[in-house]
């Protein structure tokens, strides 16, 4: 089992992009990680750390790769008292709904009994346009946070 599972959704493919690249840094750190792309519930470990990369899309909503994943969580509520999670989302700050599909998802992660680790990072789009620099440098503050759990 890998250290660290990257869920990445994406609309765009920058979720992915990101995920992807701090996966290689994660690599170059010692950790080892998995990536997983718009996952279905059963693809993904009910315990271990995860990293939830989403982009926004619409008004506030979850990018179709990752709405199943999403909507099993709320359905079916499963355990995941054994999960850590960091979780970083990716938007525009012309909407109102600013990263509203990571809200989403931290909210029902939360729900389902998962203990965040660190706080969520935020990028607007429009502040940056190559969104992994600002994911990078969140990656340096957040795995540090990981050996001590």
């Amino acid at each position: 089992m890998a250290d660290i599972t990257l869920i990445s959704g994406s609309t765009l493919g920058s979720a992915e992009y990101v995920a992807e690249h701090l996966a290689e840094k994660l690599d170059d750190a010692g950790f080892s990680s998995e990536m997983l792309h718009g996952p279905m519930l059963d693809e993904v470990p009910a315990e271990g750390i995860w990293l939830v990369i989403s982009s926004t899309h619409g008004a506030g909503d979850i990018p179709d790769n990752l709405l199943p994943l999403y909507e099993a969580l709320c359905e079916q509520k499963p355990d995941l008292s054994l999960v850590r999670f960091g979780a970083i989302g990716i938007g525009s700050r012309e909407y109102d709904t600013f990263c509203g599909a990571i809200d989403k998802l931290e909210a029902e992660l939360k729900a389902c009994g998962a203990k965040q680790v660190g706080e969520t990072l935020r990028i607007d789009v429009l502040e940056h346009e190559i969104p992994e620099d600002p994911a990078e440098i969140w990656l340096g503050s957040w795995h540090p946070l990981l050996r001590n759990l």
